[in-house]
């Protein structure tokens, strides 16, 4: 699915969704939790998936 699609099928504006896909959770446009909501409607995909992949592993101390 493209940006534009999404964009479509979600109402969020296409350079936010690009933003996501391109920055993902590490970038400076981050998605609210409404927006990765319907994204998780829009992909078919279960919304925990969704929030799980957004979420920035801690980092590792030696």
């Amino acid at each position: 699915m493209t940006a534009q699609a999404l964009a479509e099928r979600t109402g969020i504006r296409t350079p936010r969704i690009r933003a996501f896909m391109e920055d993902g959770a590490q970038g400076p446009v981050l998605p609210t939790e409404r927006e990765l909501a319907e994204i998780a409607v829009a992909l078919r995909l279960p919304l925990t998936d969704v929030l799980g992949a957004t979420r920035t592993p801690a980092k590792m101390t030696a």
